[in-house]
């Protein structure tokens, strides 16, 4: 009895298991890294794509800046995907319950004007 128990147990915590990763990626406190891009992923409060620009909303505590942050671009086919990282934190202690807004050209970004784009970013809601 005590082996078909152990069994039970074991494939319970194996079909658990890809949940809790499921549940950290959309998590805004759980680091999503990968090796070949700086920084962590900044979940945002809002994205939009508008006259080839990149228009995001991120948290602040009061001092983030664009540089903070940086937007990655991956190729896939005929468009392109935006992953928005942040390289710096902001350790301010004053938060801004709206957010900021950050903008990034296509140009800045190297992508040729009405370049079909997506943004890859976990969103979160306004704090407050």
């Amino acid at each position: 009895m005590k082996r078909i128990v152990t069994l039970a147990g074991t494939a319970m915590l194996a079909a658990a298991l890809p949940g809790c990763a499921l549940v950290e990626r959309f998590m805004p406190d759980a680091p999503i890294e990968t090796a070949e891009a700086p920084g962590q992923i900044e979940p945002v409060h809002a994205a939009a794509i508008v006259q080839d620009q990149a228009v995001f909303w991120v948290s602040s505590n009061g001092c983030t800046q664009k540089s903070d942050l940086t937007p990655v671009i991956r190729r896939t086919g005929d468009a392109s995907v935006i992953t928005l990282r942040r390289i710096k934190e902001d350790r301010c202690l004053q938060p801004r319950a709206e957010g900021v807004e950050m903008r990034w050209t296509f140009q800045e970004m190297g992508l040729a004007p009405g370049s079909r784009v997506s943004v890859e970013n976990p969103y979160q809601l306004p704090q407050g």
